[in-house]
């Protein structure tokens, strides 16, 4: 069954312009680290959004997405192929969720995975609201990126998707508290975009 239009459809492009010139800036940063002809998984967050925005530039790059936020960014693009892993659309983040996201993505060995979160806390890590969101995600790549804005950083959610420690750097905006960076540097690599 579909939900009905409107209420849910709106918060996903509410969350996405939230900190959107942050998220820009984190999107830069991400993009920058992609080299034509590279495989990347994109996750469906409203930050992985921008990485997509940037990365339409780059030649021969395969995109592997749940997404279609995604796919719409990247749709103009001339040698980036983006593939979607089939699923059951859900509405109120406009991606693709169900066992099909999981079977795909766990045949898939990336360069790199950019993933978002809803929160980033020191004591419990990083965190989502959404329990759906496969920790396949995760093995999909030979580099884990976690993009995410200085505003959740510091904060919690519902559901706990890895520890700081499996990320392979992470990547924020220039708002970091400068002890949330200190505390986040000693557990991973940190670039903080401008």
């Amino acid at each position: 069954m579909v939900a009905p239009s409107g209420s849910l459809e709106r918060s996903f492009l509410e969350r996405s312009a939230k900190m959107a010139s942050a998220k820009d800036a984190i999107g830069r940063a991400a993009a920058s680290l992609v080299r034509d002809g590279d495989t990347v998984v994109l996750d469906s967050g409203t930050t992985t959004r921008y990485v997509a925005r940037h990365i339409v530039s780059k030649r021969n790059v395969t995109v592997v997405t749940t997404s279609l936020a995604v796919l719409e960014e990247l749709a103009g693009g001339g040698s980036v192929q983006v593939r979607l892993t089939g699923g059951i659309y859900r509405r109120s983040s406009h991606d693709l969720s169900g066992n099909s996201v999981v079977e795909v993505l766990g045949g898939v060995y990336a360069d790199r995975v950019f993933f978002g979160a809803a929160a980033l806390s020191f004591n419990k890590g990083v965190m989502n609201f959404d329990a759906e969101m496969p920790s396949v995600f995760l093995r999909a790549g030979r580099e884990r990126i976690l993009v995410i804005d200085s505003s959740k950083i510091g904060a919690e959610a519902a559901y706990r998707l890895c520890a700081v420690e499996k990320c392979d750097q992470v990547i924020t905006d220039k708002g970091i508290r400068t002890a949330d960076l200190a505390r986040l540097r000693k557990l991973t690599s940190v670039q903080v975009a401008e």
